[in-house]
């Protein structure tokens, strides 16, 4: 499991990469909150639940990084592990892990506005999950 950042004009984007579908999601989802905040800096104090819908998996993955995107946002949360509990064709269901931003222990790197859907890619190659995603910053 991995991730890149990619080059995009006025935007970034990441490529990832997994063993299996679920940990290309929670791998996605890491790389989102590397690029928001230093990871090492976040302790898991509190869990959220995700449940989202999507017609494919390109669908799922936009709707389960905005929705953690969202938690972010709204609720002050910034999360570190990740883990993916169900997902078919158009539902997935995880838990994010990590606590409340707390000023002068966090800092906030990148301000992302939302995932896009542009370039937007999941495959299967040789057995692993490769995707790419870019972020309106």
């Amino acid at each position: 499991m991995g991730y890149e950042l990619l080059d995009h004009t006025g935007d970034m984007g990441i490529r990832v990469w997994a063993d299996d579908l679920e940990g290309l999601f929670c791998e996605a989802a890491r790389a989102l909150f590397d690029i928001i905040t230093d990871l090492e800096r976040v302790e898991v104090h509190l869990e959220r639940e995700a449940d989202v819908e999507g017609m494919g998996q390109e669908e799922l993955m936009v709707a389960w990084l905005n929705e953690l995107l969202y938690l972010h946002e709204v609720e002050g949360l910034l999360f570190r592990d990740f883990a993916v509990t169900e997902i078919d064709g158009v539902r997935l269901r995880g838990v994010a892990k990590g606590e409340g931003f707390q000023e002068g222990r966090h800092v906030i790197k990148t301000s992302i506005k939302a995932v896009t859907y542009h370039q937007l890619e999941i495959k299967e190659v040789d057995g692993r999950w490769q995707g790419q995603v870019i972020f309106d910053i």
